[in-house]
């Protein structure tokens, strides 16, 4: 299939998306993506597959939940799922993995990460943390801290932040080798890292809607940069 770099000597992002909906996700994705000096390049179940061997570095976005069954979850009635996105964002880490690229899992992306990692999820947090307010808002409004000695920390470059929140769901307990890196006042999981990898890292928030702040344009930069690495070092390992 023909290269999506073309002329423009930017690196390509894969970003991970649901078939029906989140036009709106992904504009925000794309334009964040473009200012962080990458082109983006929309994935969905029914892409070509080869379109993972195409690209430098990955963005697993918000959507859908996900299946229970891939963490050991009971199903239940009130969720709406899309089990060939699931797929496709395991086999799409696979690649990754291989290739060493670097990823960011954005809220379900996050979620991902941990599942496919061997993680659990909570399914409903307003079950688990009965004292945090259910909020759902693209603007920030939620005050979260990010721990001392964190990669995500370094990208941020500030240990307490403020971020939007779209989400019921959250991480329980962490996949092999992750770290959980971020918590918000109530103790929800709101980042997570690898140190391993060249970058991978998962947020509960969308950075993508507030692009113009500093710090989550800089995580933005820190994925692009590592993408870059991997596109001059096309047919060998990333570097890290």
């Amino acid at each position: 299939m023909a290269s999506f770099h073309g002329a423009s000597g930017r690196p390509v992002i894969g970003v991970t998306a649901s078939r029906r909906g989140g036009r709106w996700m992904w504009a925000f994705n794309r334009l964040a993506l473009r200012i962080a000096g990458a082109r983006a390049q929309r994935i969905t179940a029914t892409d070509d597959e080869r379109v993972l061997d195409e690209v430098d570095g990955l963005l697993l976005g918000g959507g859908d939940d996900i299946g229970a069954e891939l963490y050991g979850g009971e199903l239940t009635l009130d969720v709406r799922l899309d089990p060939e996105r699931d797929e496709l964002e395991r086999r799409a880490l696979d690649v990754a993995f291989e290739r060493r690229l670097p990823v960011l899992g954005v809220c379900r992306g996050a979620q991902m990460i941990n599942i496919h990692c061997g993680g659990t999820l909570h399914q409903e947090i307003r079950e688990v943390y009965a004292q945090a307010p259910y909020m759902r808002t693209i603007l920030p409004k939620k005050w979260v801290e990010v721990e001392d000695d964190s990669r995500l920390l370094s990208l941020l470059g500030r240990k307490r932040i403020k971020v939007n929140s779209l989400h019921h769901q959250a991480i329980d307990r962490p996949g092999t080798d992750l770290r959980i890196v971020a918590r918000d006042e109530h103790g929800i999981v709101q980042g997570i890292e690898r140190a391993a990898d060249p970058l991978l890292v998962g947020v509960q928030w969308h950075p993508e809607f507030l692009f113009y702040a500093q710090s989550q344009s800089e995580l933005l930069k820190a994925l692009v940069a590592q993408a870059r690495r991997c596109m001059e070092n096309r047919g060998g390992e990333c570097a890290a």
